[in-house]
């Protein structure tokens, strides 16, 4: 049981370690760390120059022991690319072999860089890998059993055909990443880029053994309370009112998910703010996402519904801001000392009560956090552009 919360807490080490790197990430670093824990798969989606794939390299490079593979795909990818090349000298001789060493067919953790760019030839192979963690040689003989734990796929784009469709399918959790909105994070990054480097401290790292017995065994032992199951089969029922319909097999899997949330925060059983992580796999457009995130997070929260209205707000207001692009500073200045300034700082102030009343009742904060750090962007937005403050002063304000 000790080794298991050691495991646990060398985790959340890790995560709170990626997410001080990796601005406006935390999210979605937990969010990879629990897929992973649960054998799964995740596809990370967003536009290029958003720290996808080192991200994935910095969170697999942590795990001690591991065979780690990448790839960028294309659609002209052979199979043999991916899984492993023809032995140039076993022809010679006669024989057909691959090489699989430093291949997919080796690995524990993948990085496949967009994932919907699959070739049509590698198309199957790669639904095997995935679905079965099998690899079917191409001379025909006896498949290959690979010891991957899970893959992170990222792709830039949804998939538009039925073969990209198919993988797609096969990617339990769906997370969605975009530019900085921050404006002092994206200072702190070009500071980063400019200044000298801190000299690095030892980053927390987890043997491959410990990995493989939370996956099998210690995240399965997780309790799942049957209030979880009713919180469960309400959110099915909401979310088909909506006309959201999620197959069976992603309801099952999604059942894992809850119990590595639950293992990842040290508990032995899942509670209620472990069903948030619901709002990363009950979507299949991202124009979906907000209706899934809604229904699931007022399920886990009382206190989220007011944040998330505050959310709607906030996102009108940045609306606004946009559409007032190239007016003139006292335009700018006008509308944000008149309207913006006051609803901010009113968004802040009750996001801050609704996150002291969540936590003193012990109830997630999550939702609230999400709204804050929206609150905190786009207030950010206004000092910088509609008022002409300096980034590097912002943190002194928000």
């Amino acid at each position: 049981m000790e080794d298991a919360q050691d495991t646990a807490r060398r985790l959340r080490a890790m995560c709170d370690e990626l997410s001080d790197r990796f601005y406006e990430r935390a999210d979605v670093v937990r969010t990879l760390v629990v897929t992973l824990l649960a054998g799964q798969h995740s596809l990370v989606l967003g536009p290029p120059g958003t720290a996808k794939s080192e991200l994935a390299r910095e969170l697999t490079g942590r795990i001690e022991g591991a065979a780690y593979w990448e790839i960028l795909l294309s659609k002209f990818a052979a199979p043999t690319r991916m899984f492993g090349p023809i032995d140039v000298a076993a022809l010679a001789r006669g024989e057909y072999r691959q090489v699989y060493d430093g291949r997919a067919t080796t690995a524990h953790v993948a990085f496949i860089d967009e994932i919907f760019k699959c070739s049509t030839a590698a198309l199957n192979e790669t639904l095997g890998f995935l679905n079965e963690r099998i690899y079917h040689p191409e001379n025909g003989g006896a498949p290959v059993c690979c010891p991957l734990i899970g893959a992170i796929t990222a792709s830039n784009e949804l998939p538009s055909g039925e073969d990209s469709a198919a993988i797609y399918d096969r990617l339990l959790v769906r997370i969605e990443v975009g530019y900085l909105e921050d404006p002092s994070n994206f200072a702190a990054l070009v500071r980063s880029a400019v200044g000298r480097p801190a000299a690095p401290t030892p980053p927390t790292t987890l043997e491959l053994a410990a990995l493989r017995q939370a996956v099998a065994e210690a995240v399965p032992a997780v309790v799942v309370p049957d209030v979880i199951v009713d919180a469960v089969v309400t959110l099915r029922a909401a979310l088909r009112r909506k006309e959201l319909v999620v197959s069976d097999r992603r309801w099952r899997q999604a059942v894992r998910l809850l119990q590595a949330s639950a293992y990842l925060d040290g508990r032995t059983a899942v509670a209620e703010t472990d069903l948030s992580v619901l709002t990363h796999v009950l979507w299949d457009s991202p124009t979906q996402h907000p209706v899934v995130e809604r229904e699931v997070l007022h399920l886990v929260n009382p206190d989220a519904k007011e944040a998330l209205d505050l959310a709607d707000v906030i996102e009108e207001l940045e609306t606004q801001l946009d559409a007032m692009a190239g007016q003139s500073r006292e335009a700018l200045s006008e509308w944000a000392i008149k309207n913006a300034h006051r609803k901010l700082a009113m968004a802040g102030k009750r996001l801050e009560i609704l996150r002291q009343e969540a936590a003193n009742g012990g109830r997630s904060t999550t939702a609230i956090d999400r709204v804050t750090g929206r609150q905190r962007a786009v207030r950010a937005r206004v000092l910088t552009e509609a008022l002409g403050m300096d980034a590097s002063m912002l943190q002194a304000q928000l």
